[in-house]
């Protein structure tokens, strides 16, 4: 039976017992308690034996590593904010897209991966899958429709991103997810760039969609967090790959999480917006070739981002007018509002060079000069484009 306040306990047993009634007496809590716990205890041993095959229902709390109603909530949220039949929370966003290729490769099968993927999934596919004895091939984004041709006989997955990572190129989701869906072919895409909110994968045929919660759900740069989302027909089988794997998110990211999805909405409005004046602003820049970014009209996949998606992010890349490594330090080392750090989706701008080239097999990479990644934070735009106007001038004092 579940202890009680009893008066002729002594104190280590008071300290082991008291307080541990958490049913709300009174009115609710507006936003879930954090529930944290590994060991459940149950009534009796007829309860242990009935909640043993309960253990992995999305609601049931039998075990810690399955989730308490802190995870339980913020499954909740998420799938229906996805318009899936169920989600799953994960400690990471690489975490989740391991989870998917897991529960649906295994050896002697081939994946199709597009080969703008983030670099750590493209590092997965090459290291873990092949280890196991799966193939991958890396496509071109570009490819659309013509996916059907490089379907092969034991191919099992296709892995979507859209827009694609450090360089930005859209893909035509529907028409990938209906050829894949044709041959059988399960699709999977990493949607946190544009979160469910701009765009929602499962509406457009795609059959799992996964986020990096690390980054705009959590929105302050102080917690990691994957998602999935799925449809009823494969919940199952990724909950199960999920358990097996032994993740389990601590009740305290979830709650961040949570707190997080309260604000998305709002934030994401001003990150698309200062993101898509700094991208404008930027291409009018002389020391810039070009700007990465879907949103702007001139952008090649502009296209197919206004047919599909609902908004933009804060993140989008660039190439510089070929320049020494020394006027790139110039200009990133000096900015004041821009911190040099890897991950996004916070409160914060952020800076990175990248290097695309090193990460394409499909289409050779076509730039000459060194590449860059923001992310537009919340800060005032003004402000942030006074900081880059002092960059360029660093940038040109040292390539002068």
């Amino acid at each position: 039976m579940p202890a009680r306040e009893n008066p002729q306990w002594r104190p280590d047993t008071v300290l082991g017992h008291a307080g541990r009634d958490l049913e709300p007496r009174g009115g609710r809590a507006v936003n879930p308690p954090v529930v944290r716990a590994s060991t459940v205890l149950f009534d009796s041993l007829d309860a242990w034996a009935d909640a043993l095959p309960r253990r992995m229902e999305p609601d049931f709390m039998q075990y810690g590593r399955f989730g308490t109603q802190t995870h339980f909530a913020l499954n909740e949220a998420i799938a229906r904010l996805e318009g899936a039949d169920g989600a799953l929370a994960l400690p990471s966003g690489l975490a989740a897209i391991v989870a998917t290729y897991l529960a649906f490769l295994g050896p002697g099968d081939h994946a199709l991966v597009a080969d703008t993927v983030y670099a750590p999934n493209r590092s997965t596919c090459l290291g873990l899958l092949a280890r196991i004895g799966v193939e991958t091939s890396f496509y071109d984004p570009g490819v659309g429709a013509g996916i059907d041709a490089l379907i092969r006989p034991n191919t099992r997955l296709v892995f979507l991103e859209a827009p694609g990572s450090l360089t930005f190129e859209m893909q035509d989701v529907p028409a990938i997810a209906a050829a894949a869906r044709a041959r059988g072919i399960v699709t999977a895409i990493d949607n946190t760039w544009a979160t469910p909110l701009y765009f929602r994968p499962l509406d457009h045929g795609v059959d799992v969609s996964i986020m990096a919660g690390t980054k705009y759900v959590v929105g302050h740069s102080d917690a990691m967090l994957g998602t999935i989302a799925t449809t009823e027909a494969h919940y199952e089988r990724i909950k199960k790959t999920v358990q097996e794997l032994a993740y389990a998110v601590g009740a305290d990211d979830a709650w961040l999480a949570l707190r997080g999805l309260r604000t998305l909405s709002v934030r994401l409005a001003r990150h698309q917006e200062t993101g898509l004046a700094l991208a404008a602003w930027l291409a009018a820049r002389p020391e810039v070739a070009r700007v990465f970014h879907p949103g702007l009209p001139g952008d090649p996949g502009h296209a197919l981002w206004r047919r599909d998606f609902t908004g933009a992010c804060g993140l989008f890349g660039l190439e510089l007018e070929p320049v020494g490594d020394a006027a790139v330090a110039a200009l990133v080392d000096g900015l004041e509002l821009f911190g040099i750090g890897a991950s996004w989706g916070g409160f914060e701008s952020l800076v990175l060079p990248t290097r695309p080239e090193k990460l394409r097999t499909a289409r050779p990479w076509d730039g000459r000069g060194p590449t860059l990644r923001f992310h537009a934070g919340l800060e005032d735009p003004q402000d942030l484009i006074d900081d880059l106007e002092a960059g360029f001038a660093r940038l040109r004092a040292a390539s002068g």
